[in-house]
C-alpha cells in the first residue's frame, strides 16, 4: 500500500493585545493538532506557540497573528506576525547577544531554538505595497521518525492511496 500526503491545511488566529491571548493560542493549537491526528507534536508545539505568541504580546503594541500550517506529513509550521520590526536575538544568528545569567527575560525564544526542528524570521517593511510592517517569526516541529500517531500514517497527516 502506498501513501500520499493529505492536502495541506492552515489555520490563522488573530489575537488582540490582551494577556489571555497566549492561552487562547495554546488551546487553539491543541484543538487543531487533535483534529488532524498530530497529538505527538503537542508538547513541543505548545511550548513553541507559547513562547512566540508571548513574545508578540510583550514586545508589540497592536494585535498579532498566529498561523499553523501542515507543510507535509507529520510536520507543523508555527508562524507569528506582530507589528514590532525588531528581530529578537535567537533569530538573528550566531553573533546575537544571548540572555545573561541575571537577565529576567530573553530565554523563551532560546527554548524555541532548542526545541524546534527549524526556525527563522523575516522583517516585513511593507514592500510591494502589502502594507504589512513588523516581523514574522516561524518554527517547525516534526514528528520524529518511528513515532507516528497510533492508527498509522493516516493520523500523521497521510492517507492510504487507494488508486
Amino acid at each position: 500500500m502506498s501513501f500520499t500526503v493529505t492536502p495541506p491545511w492552515a489555520y490563522t488566529l488573530q489575537l488582540p493585545q490582551d494577556p489571555r491571548g497566549p492561552g487562547i493560542a495554546r488551546s487553539t493549537l491543541r484543538t487543531v493538532l487533535a483534529a488532524h491526528g498530530m497529538q505527538t507534536l503537542t508538547a513541543v508545539a505548545e511550548l513553541v506557540v507559547s513562547e512566540l505568541v508571548t513574545n508578540a504580546y510583550l514586545y508589540s503594541d497592536a494585535p498579532y497573528s498566529l498561523r499553523l500550517d501542515a507543510t507535509e506529513a507529520g510536520r507543523l509550521r508555527v508562524s507569528v506576525w506582530d507589528s514590532n520590526p525588531r528581530i529578537p536575538a535567537p533569530f538573528r544568528g550566531a553573533g546575537a547577544r544571548r540572555a545573561g545569567d541575571r537577565d529576567e527575560r530573553g530565554r523563551g525564544l532560546l527554548l524555541v531554538e532548542l526545541c524546534a526542528d527549524d526556525f527563522g524570521a523575516c522583517s516585513l517593511g511593507g514592500a510591494g505595497g502589502s502594507g504589512e510592517v513588523g516581523k514574522l517569526l516561524w518554527a517547525e516541529c516534526a514528528v520524529p521518525p518511528g513515532e507516528a500517531e497510533e492508527g498509522g500514517a493516516e493520523h500523521a497527516g497521510a492517507r492510504p492511496d487507494h488508486g
